[in-house]
């Protein structure tokens, strides 16, 4: 018997997206359930067949794969019937999550299914951090502390939430699934136990630390360095300084997101700062050496002769440093040409004798040196 197309068995078109992959397997996977359907031979073949065409379609490599070779690409797995799992089992260990919305953490034929218990080791949660810095000290990198608040296990009980000298003992409504089951008909409703809040366990003597939670707040300070030349939505990686671990588990990471404060007089473009600078039209004409300001100071630019106005002059090696090795970007500065309100005999004098020279027509003399106000 050929084998069906995956896409057919899903009823889904074949430049579709992963959510509505997503939401056609759990479609089909709620109608043919097995608790939906006990004893229909059909109904669980066909549950078997959408977890194997789902098994490669939400993957984005198998897919890829599956759309070149067809199902050749996956001889001896996830054929028709489910070849790419051993039993309906490995199906809602496969997929728990799938499962955990509608059947209450993969539940299926003859009760509920034990999840990971909550009290087993797991990793802390990584954490985000602000923080601003200057423009200035982008140049220079700093050192700064920072301080936050997070959670860690209780010291006293080990994360347990127990006293010291009792244990932590299987909740017995629940039989330590953290869920309970109630058949109406075909279905079967799980929800979350009322006894132990889903925990699978139950403290008789509540740690007075931590009032049983296991947890307890803490807040840190640390000293981070930030390198020179980062910016804006650079992200530090602060290895094992997020949230503390869970029953013995590893803490988390700290992320610090940097913020860099716009500046008054530049702007920035990767390595290289944009400013503006205004300067006498004779500055233009003659050329000069002008003292402009930088981030950290002051310096030196060339203005060549006949510069024109919104021309660029560049200040070399004074931008920022680069994350990625020893080069420092440029200033540019855009030039503005600054003419006099009023003009002195004299200057007066040496532009009409320019502009003769140049035979201009200008105006005549008026007698008034600058304009009429």
């Amino acid at each position: 018997m050929a084998q069906r197309d995956y896409y057919e068995i899903l009823g889904v078109a074949k430049d579709s997206d992963q959510d509505v992959i997503k939401k056609a397997y759990r479609k089909l996977a709620m109608q043919f359930h097995p608790d939906k359907n006990p004893g229909n031979k059909e109904a669980e073949e066909k549950f078997k067949e959408a977890a194997s065409a789902y098994e490669v379609l939400s993957d984005p490599q198998k897919r890829a794969q599956y759309d070149r070779f067809g199902p050749d690409a996956f001889n001896g797995r996830g054929g028709m019937g489910g070849a790419g799992f051993q039993d309906v089992e490995d199906i809602f260990s496969h997929f728990g999550d799938i499962f955990g919305d509608f059947f209450g953490g993969g539940m299926g034929a003859g009760g509920a299914r034990q999840r990971r218990s909550r009290n087993e080791p797991r990793r802390g949660a990584d954490l985000r951090y602000i923080t601003e810095i200057s423009l200035k000290e982008v140049i220079t990198g700093l050192e700064r502390e920072i301080e936050f608040d997070t959670d860690k296990n209780c010291d006293e009980c080990k994360g347990s939430g127990a006293e010291k000298g009792s244990q932590v003992v299987t909740c017995t409504t629940c039989g330590g699934s953290g869920q309970v089951v109630r058949s109406q008909g075909f279905f079967a409703m799980a929800s979350t136990c009322p006894t132990c809040s889903g925990q699978g366990t139950v403290i008789k003597n509540p740690c007075k630390s931590c009032k049983g939670k296991g947890r307890v707040s803490e807040h840190r300070k640390i000293r981070l360095n930030i390198p020179a030349g980062v910016d804006t939505g650079t992200r530090l990686r602060v290895a094992t300084e997020g949230e503390g671990g869970y029953m013995g588990g590893p803490p988390g990471d700290l992320y610090v997101e940097i913020r860099v404060k716009p500046h008054d007089q530049f702007e920035r473009r990767g390595e290289d700062l944009f400013s503006e600078l205004s300067l006498s039209y004779v500055q233009l004409l003659l050329g000069a050496e002008i003292e402009v300001p930088t981030v950290t100071g002051k310096a030196k630019v060339e203005v060549p002769k006949c510069s024109q106005p919104d021309e660029m002059v560049k200040l070399v090696g004074e931008g920022l440093p680069s994350l990625r090795g020893n080069r420092r970007g440029d200033i540019y500065y855009r030039v503005h040409v600054k003419f006099p309100e009023k003009l002195h005999k004299d200057e007066e004098k040496h532009l009409r004798e320019i502009a003769k020279a140049k035979s201009l027509n200008v105006s005549g003399e008026s007698g008034l040196f600058g304009r009429k106000k």
